[in-house]
């Protein structure tokens, strides 16, 4: 425990604290989350929307400025990885318990349970199902993403700084960033990527109960989910101590070949036609609808605008406050890229990926539905095997699905605890294993807690809590990023 820092000290105690407390108090913790997450969801959701649109905006800038051509390293370094090795990786992030969880359940739910405007049921309430389905995981969601990762290259790469997200505004604020600023603004950064990360596990483990309980009648109860995170805690440790390089590389392929045979799978035996004619007529209606989409909160309509508040806000929140892991992984494997390859790249090809898996597991669910399958009477971690159920080898594909789902869980786990470790340990490229091993408890404690004082509904309310303090420093990265890019031009410029 040598190597590591006060941001580790400070957010171990802040966590551990908050753990107590939840499990001491779980009403009071519910509550008390509760009432947080209301105040930020109607006081700021015109600041969700606003700043994740201009993340978007400034990716797009850079795509086609004269920045676009610095590369994210030394002027004239070569990639580290090919284009299809680079592009499996993105799609490897991209991939995730999220995708799993949701990828029937919003779709369906947005057609029966909670359509944004149209009658739910109807012709329109299908079409704007998949449509704000693809709006909640495409371009939006990985310019958060991209945001944070070009930044943090940037700087690890061009300019030799530690992988820290403080490092990262030292062009805007100097040496303060080296001291107690920085620090804050570092346990800020971990303390959204413990929330976020447990709020990815706590939903992993809610789905794997839910797969059980409709296959096998187990109970859909705490000490279940319980018991789910203490086993996958124990594999994940396992997987971390055997190194990344082992571990997280083969549940990485495992992950990869478990959901392209899932979404080949689904594809082939689900209405196959009905889904690639939706998935193209689904593109150009989100391409269209995007302006709108983007900025919708209607103010003068209180239904509509809980909607956007319960899911639009819900999601840039979960991608804020998940961005810091996301971000350093896709950074770490873009070194020599140029700013225009890499936020073309990470743009484009998740979102793409995304759009193709809710169109499989979306309309087949939907599908379902429309044939006598109460796919959206069943808890949201159930719908994905209700709908594996109407399918020829329902139960091999559920059986499959829960073990991509334990595979992400890990997996997820396994990587958040490396990047716990290197922020709380100045941005070290190899943690000490007791700092990975205390992160991947306090991880799994965090998530234990959340779901014992009030299940998803609590863990929603801790994500978009969280978010809402990194939203700001993500913005302070952008006008240091840009300042410091508008320097390196001038200096270049000036060199013979």
């Amino acid at each position: 425990m040598k190597k590591v820092t006060a941001v580790f000290w400070i957010t171990l105690a802040i966590t551990v604290s908050l753990s107590i407390v939840g499990a001491i108090a779980p009403n009071s913790f519910e509550r008390i989350s509760a009432s947080i997450m209301s105040l930020i969801s109607a006081h700021f959701g015109w600041f969700y929307l606003l700043i994740v649109t201009l993340f978007l905006l400034f990716c797009i800038y850079l795509v086609f400025s004269s920045y676009g051509k610095i590369r994210l390293g030394k002027p004239g370094e070569k990639p580290e990885f090919s284009y299809p090795s680079w592009f499996a990786m993105l799609f490897s992030a991209g991939m995730g318990i999220g995708l799993v969880f949701f990828g029937v359940a919003s779709p369906v739910n947005h057609y029966i349970n909670t359509p944004p405007i149209a009658e739910p049921g109807t012709r329109e309430a299908l079409e704007d199902a998949l449509r704000v389905t693809f709006f909640h995981y495409g371009i939006h969601a990985w310019a958060i993403y991209a945001i944070i990762a070009l930044v943090l290259a940037y700087f690890m790469f061009r300019h030799e700084k530690p992988g820290l997200v403080s490092a990262s505004l030292e062009s805007l604020f100097g040496d303060r960033m080296k001291g107690a600023w920085g620090k804050a603004i570092d346990v800020i950064a971990v303390f959204a990527t413990i929330v976020g990360v447990a709020t990815t596990l706590g939903f992993g483990a809610t789905q794997i109960n839910g797969g059980v309980a409709f296959l096998f009648d187990i109970p859909i109860a705490f000490w279940v989910q319980l018991t789910i995170i203490l086993i996958v805690t124990v594999l994940f440790m396992i997987s971390t101590y055997t190194g990344l390089s082992k571990g997280i590389k083969y549940l990485s392929n495992a992950n990869m070949g478990l959901g392209a045979a899932l979404f080949l799978a689904t594809l082939i035996l689900g209405p196959t036609l009905y889904i690639l004619n939706s998935f193209t007529d689904t593109i150009g209606s989100y391409i269209q609808q995007l302006p709108y989409e983007s900025f919708r909160l209607s103010p003068n309509d209180e239904g509509e605008r809980q909607w956007v508040l319960d899911w639009t806000v819900f999601f840039w929140a979960w991608w804020i406050a998940w961005s810091p892991f996301v971000g350093i992984f896709i950074a770490r494997v873009s070194k020599g890229r140029t700013i225009r390859e890499f936020v073309s790249g990470v743009l484009i090809v998740p979102s793409v990926v995304s759009f193709l898996w809710f169109s499989a597991f979306g309309i087949s669910g939907i599908d379902a539905q429309n044939n006598g399958a109460d796919v959206a009477g069943l808890p949201d971690e159930q719908a994905l095997f209700a709908m594996f159920d109407q399918l020829p080898f329902g139960m091999i594909l559920s059986i499959l699905g829960i073990l991509l789902i334990s595979t992400f869980f890990i997996t997820s786990a396994d990587s958040a605890t490396f990047v716990l470790g290197m922020q709380t340990t100045n941005g070290s490229m190899s943690p000490p294993t007791t700092v990975k091993f205390t992160w991947g408890i306090i991880q799994s404690a965090i998530a234990a807690v959340l779901l014992y004082t009030g299940g998803l509904q609590a863990l929603e309310n801790a994500l978009i809590s969280a978010a809402l303090p990194f939203s700001i420093i993500m913005l302070l990265m952008i006008v240091s990023f840009y300042k410091a890019l508008k320097t390196d031009k001038e200096k270049s410029q000036q060199e013979p």
